[in-house]
C-alpha cells in the first residue's frame, strides 16, 4: 500500500468518525453546530430529523469501519472498493450540497464544496492503483499469493 493510500485511508475514517459519531451519539448538536467553527450547514437545510441525522452519521461510522479494516487487508481490491464506497458517497453528496446552496451563506457555501470536493477526492485516490514497486500480487482474499512470496530465486512449473 503507498504512502498516499495509507493517508486516504487515515483521512476517511477520521472524517467518518468525526461525523458519523458526533451525528450518532449527538443528533440533535450536530443538527444545530455541524461543522462548528465553520458555521452552521446542516439546520439550514430543514427540520430538525432525529431519525435521519442518526441514519447518517451509522452510515459514516460504516464507511469509517470500512476505512480501518482496508489497514487489516492491505489489497488493491480492497483499497478500490473502499475507493468506490467513498466515491459514490462523495459524488452524491458534493452534487446534492452543490446544487442547494440557495439557503447558506457564501463563506458556508465554499466551505461545504471545498470539504465535500475534499472527501470526495480521497475517494478517487483509493481507486487509483499504487504506482510503485511495493504492491504485492494478491489473491481475492488480499492474502500473498505465490508470485508474491517465492522470492527471486523461485522456480516456477510449467502449466499443465
Amino acid at each position: 500500500m503507498s504512502r498516499i493510500h495509507t493517508a486516504a485511508l487515515a483521512l476517511t475514517a477520521a472524517i467518518a468518525f468525526f461525523v458519523g459519531g458526533w451525528a450518532s451519539f449527538a443528533p440533535a448538536a450536530f443538527y444545530d453546530s455541524f461543522p462548528g467553527v465553520l458555521g452552521q450547514w446542516v439546520s439550514t437545510d430543514g427540520p430538525y430529523n432525529e431519525h435521519l441525522v442518526r441514519d447518517v452519521g451509522a452510515m459514516y461510522l460504516a464507511l469509517g469501519a470500512a476505512s480501518v479494516a482496508g489497514f487489516a487487508w492491505r489489497s488493491p481490491a480492497v483499497l478500490r472498493l473502499l475507493g468506490l464506497a467513498w466515491t459514490v458517497f462523495g459524488t452524491l453528496h458534493l452534487w446534492y450540497h452543490a446544487t442547494h446552496l440557495d439557503h447558506v451563506t457564501a463563506d458556508a457555501a465554499i466551505g461545504t464544496v471545498v470539504s465535500l470536493t475534499f472527501s470526495l477526492g480521497l475517494g478517487i485516490l483509493l481507486l487509483i492503483p499504487a504506482r510503485d514497486g511495493s504492491r504485492r500480487e494478491t489473491d481475492a482474499a488480499g492474502t500473498a499469493g505465490p508470485a508474491a512470496s517465492a522470492g527471486p530465486h523461485a522456480r516456477t512449473l510449467p502449466a499443465r
